[in-house]
């Protein structure tokens, strides 16, 4: 007998998602999550007395709509505010570009009244393109099967469905689809733009979250990937959630609670537990077992299947191929609280800009030259910096008169050369970064009055984010849609009979979005009821 009908391993966002579709649709379900607090890598906490900040994701834009929708994440408090101005570049000229409504073209033309004529066209490129591809992002992909029945037919289906949706863009868009999976963003941009901090605005979507050079193939693909959000019904927008981040999966879990799914924390999944060819439950790290006719995994796929199954149960081809599953974001996350605001050579004082994502990427060159650099000593001695101050559209998580900052910072090594720990480095790291911003904004480093400092090791070590890669795996072509996690596996359904993977490691991939969640409850309901099984 079963404890439960679904158990789901992570309350982090997908998995409160899933926990929530399957619960209003009368399973019983259980979430485990080894953190004392439900939320995963989405979690808002104190770090300083009186200063509060979403600890490693730090921004709104690609949670879906629909999942906002159905779980009425609104009724449960979620409210999601737009940036006053998009994004800001300042230069070390003195220069800058800022974007937003009414502000961009009139920026660029300063640098280029070329580039102020061509971003509308690019731009709609973009959209046009994320529009058709949104409708892939809650389904399943077309997975490979070996052999002829009924699964391979359903597959085939799937495959033709999948290329039907294509056919709704024009063969001109289809080839820019094509150079968006295959080619560097950096040339992308180099062959449209001409202004250096133009370029900066896109190429920083192709490097976030991705320890890659803008120079590398498959970078443009980082690029549109993070096109495809929205915020409150408008396109391409970034936000803030009041309350932070944690204000996202509170409410999600307010939502499963309210359906009847139940959550630990502070239980920790030591073993999943397998019985002939089938998943069964799993052993916590008490000792306690709970079983479960289905169970589905929010973590990153290699952690899954290389610490929590025995490998006698696992196929080997799988084994081995999971094994090489590449991991690591580069990235190194910080959250300061300040006793004032910076105040930005390029555009002194207070203003919407401070609302802003400022970007501190001067250039495509400064971006491959921080890859470099990391992977040949370990961090970027000019490193890549997103400060988001979100206390400039929150007044609850800062005192009065106070402030606090998200730096999001690249590149640096998952693991560092020559054997090196991070806890060595951590510090040291945290001053470049902080002397970085106060280079571009003078005062800001005496403004620090506490700081909150996550290594790569750290966001493995505190969020199960191996090598600190916030995607649960690279966006890499062979690691996307049909390939993500495995080809034979993109399905949401593991190697073993009543696994799914419901987390990031699965389509369409990283960033708050609920989509893989969404997509695995599916997947788990038809599988219950029968449906082409």
């Amino acid at each position: 007998m079963s404890d439960y009908d679904a158990l789901i391993i992570g309350a982090g966002h997908n998995g409160l998602t899933c926990a929530a579709y399957l619960a209003m649709n009368g399973l019983r379900v259980k979430v485990v999550d080894r953190r004392k607090v439900v939320g995963g890598a989405a979690v808002t906490e104190e770090f300083h007395p009186g200063f509060r900040n979403s600890v490693a994701a730090y921004t709104v834009s690609l949670l879906n709509p629909k999942v906002i929708a159905d779980l009425g994440l609104h009724h449960h408090g979620l409210r999601i505010v737009e940036r006053r101005a998009q994004n800001f570049l300042p230069a070390p000229d003195g220069r800058y570009l800022l974007t937003g409504d009414g502000r961009t073209h009139q920026s660029i033309a300063k640098f280029s009244e070329r580039d102020a004529l061509r971003i509308d066209d690019f731009n709609h490129e973009l959209e046009t393109i994320a529009d058709v591809l949104r409708k892939f992002v809650l389904r399943a992909p077309p997975d490979l099967v070996e052999g002829f029945g009924l699964h391979a037919m359903r597959e085939a289906f799937n495959a033709l469905t999948s290329a039907n949706i294509l056919r709704g863009l024009t063969l001109e868009n289809q080839r820019t689809l094509l150079d968006l999976f295959t080619r560097s963003a950096g040339d992308m941009l180099d062959d449209v733009f001409e202004s250096d901090l133009v370029k900066a605005l896109f190429g920083f979507d192709a490097v976030v979250g991705n320890y890659a050079s803008p120079y590398a193939a498959g970078s443009a693909y980082v690029m549109l990937h993070h096109a495809f959000g929205e915020v409150n019904g408008r396109k391409g927008l970034w936000g803030h959630a009041i309350g932070g981040m944690g204000a996202i999966t509170q409410a999600m879990a307010a939502s499963a609670r309210g359906h009847g799914a139940e959550i630990e924390t502070d239980a920790g999944v030591r073993e999943v537990i397998v019985e002939g060819d089938r998943a069964v439950g799993v052993v916590l790290d008490n000792g306690k077992t709970v079983r479960a006719r289905y169970v589905a995994s929010s973590v990153n796929p290699k952690l899954l299947y290389t610490r929590l199954i025995p490998a006698d149960a696992l196929p080997k081809p799988f084994l081995d191929r999971i094994t090489t599953w590449r991991n690591g974001s580069g990235t190194f996350r910080m959250n300061v609280a300040l006793g004032a605001l910076p105040s930005f050579k390029a555009l002194p004082g207070e203003g919407d800009h401070l609302t802003a994502g400022i970007i501190l990427a001067p250039s495509l060159g400064y971006m491959d030259r921080a890859w470099l650099d990391a992977r040949q000593q370990g961090w970027s001695r000019e490193p890549v910096i997103e400060v988001l101050i979100p206390s400039t559209l929150d007044g609850s998580l800062a005192p009065s008169g106070k402030h606090v900052a998200s730096l999001f910072c690249q590149h640096v090594a998952p693991q560092l050369p020559d054997g090196r720990s991070w806890d060595d480095h951590r510090d040291e790291v945290a001053d470049l970064m902080i002397a970085t911003v106060d280079r571009y904004a003078p005062g800001f480093a005496r403004s620090v009055i506490e700081r909150q400092v996550l290594s790569p090791l750290d966001l493995e070590r505190d969020f199960g984010l191996l090598g600190g890669d916030i995607f649960h795996g690279a966006l890499s072509l062979n690691q996307l849609f049909s390939a993500r996690p495995m080809l034979g596996h993109a399905g949401y359904r593991g190697p073993l009979k009543g696994l799914y993977h419901c987390g990031s490691g699965a389509h369409p991939g990283g960033g708050v979005t609920g989509a893989p969640g969404h997509n695995a409850a599916q997947v788990i309901l038809k599988d219950h009821r029968g449906i082409f099984t």
